[in-house]
């Protein structure tokens, strides 16, 4: 029960969000537009200016990588053997390659680990965000019908404010430039308050999520390799690498997050089996209510 609490804030959020679309009808698009333009690139620049920078941001980028890479052999193997087509192949890898680290994810490791954890965790958001940015996009777009378009997706990446924002942020703590007082006051409340909206948009999008006819196969299957899968091979990965105690268990409690929510937006503009990757959103985040408690009762929390 002690570590429900620990997500039952979260949860509370996303409901507040999801309450909120289904009686006020939001602009999800608009306010979305808003964290990741505005919000989110300001939490991203006070993480990497205050977070001393050390050997574990190599092995953090690496983890990342070295699990991005497993999760996608897995899926693959697991897409042939059920002889699924391109774009229901691309749906599960949308759903089982990237995790919820920022609007699920950050929140958890906050009240998990307090803001040593929430530091780590985003660090991770911004490298998933690169992630989701590059590969997401080409995932999404070898299942349309206009078959891949990795330049599109690449030039993406440049546009990125999150990665911009990390970018300023290590420079000035690298040539060790001081920030006014005043100035990072301002930053600590955009930043601040960056979390509790990206959780609102979570619920709204969960609440307009639609349940229509999928492929339940492919589903169960994504959902297994996202919320089973995924932090075991977290778990391996992490035991070879010399990092802290808390920096692997807040890597291994980001690899148990469910599908990201963003796979739903880049399914439906690439028209990408959007109702699969949109339910199969909303599966792995209810399952989480369980998995997540569990997840950080094995780590000790």
């Amino acid at each position: 029960m002690d570590l429900f609490l620990v997500i039952l804030p979260v949860l509370l959020v996303f409901l507040t969000g999801f309450i909120g679309q289904k009686l006020l009808h939001f602009d999800i698009k608009n306010i979305s537009t808003l964290t990741l333009y505005v919000m989110s690139p300001v939490l991203a620049f006070r993480t990497f200016y205050t977070t001393p920078l050390t050997i574990d941001y190599m092995y953090i980028f690496t983890f990342a990588i070295l699990l991005c890479f497993f999760l996608f052999i897995i899926t693959y193997i697991a897409t042939k053997i059920m002889r699924a087509d391109r774009s229901e192949s691309s749906a599960m890898m949308l759903g089982a390659v990237f995790m919820n680290s920022g609007n699920y994810g950050a929140p958890v490791a906050l009240f998990a680990f307090g803001d040593q954890g929430f530091h780590i965790a985003v660090i991770i958001m911004v490298i998933h965000s690169l992630f989701m940015n590059t590969l997401g996009i080409f995932f999404a777009s070898i299942g349309s019908d206009d078959g891949a378009n990795l330049k599109d997706a690449l030039s993406k990446v440049y546009k990125m404010p999150v990665l911009w924002g990390a970018i300023i942020g290590l420079a000035l703590q690298l040539v060790h430039m001081p920030v006014h007082s005043s100035i990072m006051n301002g930053v600590d409340l955009i930043a601040d308050a960056s979390i509790p909206v990206v959780m609102l948009i979570l619920g709204m999008q969960l609440a307009v999520i639609s349940r229509k006819k999928v492929n339940y196969t492919a589903m169960g299957i994504t959902t297994a390799i996202r919320m089973i899968a995924s932090p075991l091979i977290a778990a391996f990965i992490l035991y070879f690498m010399p990092l802290p105690t808390i920096v692997k268990s807040v890597l291994i409690l980001q690899a148990a997050m469910p599908a990201a929510a963003n796979t739903t937006m880049l399914a439906l503009q690439f028209n990408t089996k959007p109702d699969l990757v949109s339910f199969t959103t909303l599966v792995t985040t209810i399952i989480s209510i369980v998995s997540i408690p569990i997840v950080l009762f094995f780590l000790g929390v």
